[in-house]
């Protein structure tokens, strides 16, 4: 958030339940002279992704990239400890929510738009403990790459980045 608010964006950030982070982050982005606003919910759920967009373009007057970063995982050591509550969760955080928010923006992507999505090095040397996160960041990868071919045509650019593990 930091390097893009140098770049000249202002930034919404959009978070589950890090008050504290958000807060800090904003102060971030402000200290560099930028607009930020914060906007917490699940993402998971369409109605609070259409949200997020609503009030993004509402206080900053438009969206020209969108990050999707949310994410979640949950080590377990074999396939059978993973419930299907935790199942259905862990792909409603990092599948659901790339979807209603690259829903919820394309109408107000327009040609120079950018969405970079968040995947993981999982994704292609897997992980003995992430099965189904790694399943997820597979799936964001073959998103990217079908999302990059349906939009290309209106000069909208979609790239994935796929980081190692990151201690926060």
């Amino acid at each position: 958030a930091a390097l893009f608010a140098r770049e000249g964006a202002d930034i919404a950030i959009a978070y589950l339940c890090e008050h504290d982070d958000a807060a800090k982050t904003r102060e971030i982005v402000e200290a560099e002279g930028r607009k930020a606003i914060t906007i917490a919910g699940d993402l998971g759920e369409k109605d609070v992704a259409d949200r997020v967009v609503r009030e993004t373009v509402e206080k900053l007057g438009g969206l020209d990239i969108l990050v999707n970063n949310a994410g979640e995982q949950h080590p377990d050591k074999d396939i059978t400890d993973i419930s299907e509550q935790q199942l259905k969760r862990t792909f409603q955080t990092n599948i659901f929510s790339m979807f209603f928010l690259t829903q919820a923006a394309r109408p107000h992507l327009k040609k120079g738009a950018a969405i970079v999505n968040c995947t993981s090095i999982t994704m292609y040397q897997g992980s003995k403990e992430l099965l189904d996160y790694s399943a997820t960041k597979g799936a964001i990868t073959a998103f990217t790459r079908s999302l990059s071919e349906n939009l290309i045509g209106d000069g909208i650019r979609v790239n994935g980045v796929a980081p190692g593990p990151i201690w926060t």
